[in-house]
């Protein structure tokens, strides 16, 4: 129950607000400044009904006093009608609100209940901002190759400031989330982050995306709307997949990034906005220039300071630490313990290529915690699509590498086959071989030149 201090030396105001109030709130009362500063720093009220005219000290002196312990907590001043002079006073020193006497009980139940509800939304909106800046630390994207250590340190040294960063990569390596710690380690991190898919828009509606349009622009434009780079205005936009804007949008954006202003579709006035771009993509620009798919002026405005974020397989030794990253991240998710994983799964994932980088590693992760009901995850566990082409990898590798023969590789690798089509076909050896295309008598001979065997004759 939260509880109000009540600030006042007339007995009967002080019951008459206890009376009203009792059934909501835990009521602290007090006769004279000295009471109300010994309550405050005892019991710490959620809110304070602070009267202006007091004994030995007035309510302004107390409410300088108590802004100097606490910057936020709510004080509403009560105030006789010949002293609301004095009540905007100390609304200009910090007070929150003021009431006159006699008091209408509705109007006070309401004044209380907006001050209580908006100083838990400033908290709660402080402790996600907290939340967010700690997630998106540059010390949260996981790693400890070489490689990574630099994107950390390049992350730190340019994240404060208002250069134009780059950053390629493939997909999945985290590039919106290098983004957004530069943003959020910023001192941009209380203003907007906004991002935008450049590839996910159809060039009719490109332009109206990042710089709104008038009502009337076009003829599905019912209104006025604000672009994207007007709601990032003293923060950030990110423009992913920036490599997939077309010649004539690629120049208005260079416009923009010079001149810092742009006009709406359909509009006449110049808007002025400060916003810190950083863009991305997962395609080769260098090549893009080559061919003249890519503007080389916007190109070198846009990629002022690059970070190139290397794939999960060119730094297999993060793998370890991701893996368990994910796995605790789960696990919270979930409200359960986090699950363990055997050093056996571990290698076979170690043995893969991870084409979808880091935000297939987490897909699995996340798909491998739901299925399975052990509190350790085992080889067994990792997905069938998985573990085939890891042995498959493996196979060549290994047999690349001079460690197994090119002949027990092939015959691994259609052993692997005759299994997976007897599976399918329930281990009926008539349609396993039609699947196979050769005859019923070759494929009884590979199974038992393999030891293959069908579960009922085990």
């Amino acid at each position: 129950m939260k509880r109000i201090l009540i600030v006042d030396d007339e007995v009967s105001v002080r019951e008459s607000l206890r009376f009203i109030l009792k059934d909501q709130y835990k009521i602290l009362l007090a006769e004279t400044a000295r009471e109300a500063l010994t309550l405050f720093e005892r019991e710490g009220p959620h809110l304070i009904l602070l009267d202006i005219i007091l004994p030995e000290m007035d309510g302004i002196a107390v409410l300088k006093r108590i802004r100097e312990l606490d910057t936020t907590i709510p004080i509403i001043m009560l105030t006789a009608t010949r002293t609301v002079k004095t009540a905007v006073e100390a609304m200009k020193l910090g007070a929150t609100d003021y009431l006159s006497k006699p008091f209408d009980i509705e109007e006070l139940k309401l004044v209380i209940e907006k001050a209580i509800t908006t100083k838990d939304l400033e908290q709660e909106v402080k402790f996600l901002r907290s939340e967010i800046t700690r997630r998106y630390s540059f010390k949260s994207i996981i790693g400890k190759s070489r490689k990574m250590q630099e994107v950390y340190a390049k992350i730190e040294q340019i994240a404060d400031t208002r250069t134009s960063v780059l950053i390629t990569g493939e997909s999945g390596t985290g590039k919106e989330l290098v983004a957004r710690a530069l943003h959020f380690n910023s001192s941009r991190k209380e203003k907007p982050f906004i991002t935008i898919n450049c590839a996910a828009l159809p060039e009719s509606l490109i332009e109206s995306e990042l710089f709104g349009h008038e009502r009337g622009a076009f003829t599905d434009a019912q209104a006025r709307k604000m672009g994207q780079f007007e709601l990032a205005d003293n923060g950030t936009l990110l423009m992913d997949e920036v490599a997939d804007l077309s010649h004539a949008t690629q120049a208005k954006l260079l416009r923009v990034l010079q001149e810092k202003e742009f006009t709406r579709v359909g509009g006449t006035r110049m808007i002025r906005v400060d916003v810190r771009v950083i863009t991305a993509t997962n395609k080769n620009l260098h090549e893009a220039l080559k061919l003249g798919n890519f503007r080389e002026d916007l190109y070198y405005r846009i990629n002022v300071v690059p970070i190139h974020l290397p794939p999960l397989r060119d730094r297999k030794e993060d793998l370890p630490l991701l893996i368990n990253h994910f796995l605790t991240k789960k696990a919270e998710e979930e409200g359960h313990p986090p699950k363990e994983i055997a050093p056996e799964a571990v290698g076979l994932m170690m043995n893969y290529d991870w084409p979808g980088n880091v935000r297939e590693l987490q897909n699995i992760i996340e798909q491998v915690v739901t299925l399975c009901s052990n509190s350790v995850i085992h080889s067994e566990d990792l997905p069938d699509f998985f573990r085939k082409q890891i042995k498959s990898t493996t196979l060549k590798e290994q047999a690349l590498s001079g460690k197994i023969s090119f002949e027990h590789a092939v015959t691994e690798f259609e052993r692997d086959i005759i299994i997976e089509a007897l599976k399918k076909t329930r281990y009926i050896q008539t349609h396993a071989a039609d699947l196979l295309g050769i005859s019923r008598r070759i494929l009884k001979y590979k199974m038992d030149l393999f030891g293959i065997i069908p579960p009922e004759d085990k």
